[in-house]
């Protein structure tokens, strides 16, 4: 059975028949898997009020353990963002209540971002959505093959992981 990406580099391969289209028909399916697993989990986000990046910043503060709390400066630096942009999210999610800024008591001149109750409720909720949407996009493999998926992918991704410390994203 033939893919969007197969019809394509169908296409290449008349037009450019010396060329080796190989990787393209890995990193174009890469993309387009991202497209729909953005679309999917996009929609879930939105039945709860929030962008993936702020759904990032919850899901950092809850996977942390209790008392799902950071500084901003550790929430910036795990999620490889800008001080402003941080402070654009946290804003939006302190005036929906899903989490709460405080002096930090270990420097006056800090602060610390703890998820309020409503904010461990609504991360919960939205990252059982969250894994539901993945599964879903994932349902046609089998557990061996997610893993070897993972896995390749993993193998992939840890040269690019070295040069960027710290990782992108939840």
């Amino acid at each position: 059975m033939n893919d969007l990406v197969d019809q394509v580099i169908s296409q290449w391969g008349k037009e450019c028949p010396s060329q080796d289209f190989a990787a393209m028909s890995v990193v174009a399916r890469v993309f387009r898997l991202n497209a729909f697993a953005t679309r999917n989990v996009n929609r879930g986000f939105r039945r709860h009020n929030l962008h993936q990046g702020e759904f990032d910043v919850l899901a950092t503060l809850y996977r942390t353990g209790a008392p799902h709390a950071m500084n901003p400066q550790k929430l910036v630096d795990a999620l490889l963002l800008t001080s402003g942009a941080m402070t654009n999210r946290l804003d939006r999610l302190e005036q929906a209540g899903l989490l709460l800024r405080t002096p930090n008591p270990d420097d006056r001149r800090g602060i610390i971002v703890t998820l309020t109750a409503e904010g461990l409720r609504v991360i919960k909720l939205v990252l059982k959505d969250y894994l539901k949407d993945l599964n879903e996009l994932l349902e046609p493999l089998s557990p061996p093959e997610r893993r070897q998926l993972a896995g390749l992918l993993k193998k992939l991704l840890i040269r690019h992981d070295q040069d960027t410390p710290g990782g992108i994203g939840a």
